[in-house]
């Protein structure tokens, strides 16, 4: 029975953010798990190469273009995945930006609109839809990348930390709202982890250095790390579980 409990068989996965990073690995890992996944970000060709990797390993993937932060986009890709697929059963919000490093009154007001486009009304209006189409399916889950950084705020990383708080927050209040739609709702709190995204901080020596040497186990995560935590809340394994956050940071915030 404990092999079966991460089974996703049957199962239609959405990964927005699917191009690179956590997003790609995730959809790597629930696709092992049997899931369809539709793999989702802005740039179409970087999709098709994820779902074409995929498929190669011998799982079904779907690649579909979709912004984040772009209302029409959002409702075209559920769209798509219900005349497509005919189901959605987990939901998985990965998509985000940080376009600002730096002082957090330096911010410009055009970089704090991007970053809650994206990282809060994507992931909003994302998951009102989602949840949705989770209930006509039956139930399922939704899981939010969050950040540590939604716990303790990162110098130089001031409005990113202050959407992933929301974040945070948005998954309790759709956690308590969804649960009678059998839509389980939880976040992963990843901390520093090798990607792109993270760049301008895994590139920099000094400043990468002294964020893992506070870390207990000495280093930054690979992107393949936080992907078993996305499929431990998608999976039945955490039938239990909602509302909760799943912290995956080495041990920054013991």
């Amino acid at each position: 029975m404990a092999t079966q409990l991460f089974d996703l068989s049957g199962r239609v996965a959405l990964i927005t953010g699917a191009s690179r990073g956590i997003g790609a690995a995730t959809a790597r890992l629930l696709a092992e798990q049997g899931a369809h996944v539709v793999v989702s970000s802005r740039k179409q060709a970087d999709l098709d190469q994820v779902a074409a990797e995929i498929v190669q390993a011998g799982g079904k993937a779907t690649p579909i273009a979709a912004h984040q932060g772009d209302s029409t986009a959002l409702a075209e890709l559920m769209r798509r995945i219900s005349n497509d697929l005919g189901r959605l059963d987990i939901l998985v919000n990965n998509a985000a930006t940080n376009p600002h490093f730096g002082h957090i009154a330096d911010t410009e007001m055009s970089m704090v609109d991007k970053t809650l486009q994206v990282n809060v009304k994507g992931y909003f209006e994302l998951s009102a839809l989602g949840a949705k189409a989770i209930r006509a399916s039956g139930g399922g889950a939704i899981v939010n990348v969050a950040s540590i950084n939604g716990v303790r705020p990162a110098m130089f990383q001031g409005i990113y930390s202050i959407t992933k708080a929301a974040v945070i927050n948005m998954t309790q209040a759709f956690a308590r709202e969804c649960a009678p739609w059998k839509v389980r709702v939880n976040a992963v709190l990843p901390g520093l982890t090798d990607t792109k995204f993270a760049s301008a901080i895994t590139k920099n020596d000094a400043i990468r250095k002294s964020i893992t040497d506070q870390l207990p186990l000495q280093r930054m995560a690979q992107p393949e790390e936080i992907a078993p935590a996305v499929l431990y809340l998608s999976s039945d394994a955490s039938s239990y579980v909602t509302g909760t956050t799943l912290v995956v940071d080495g041990g920054f915030l013991a």
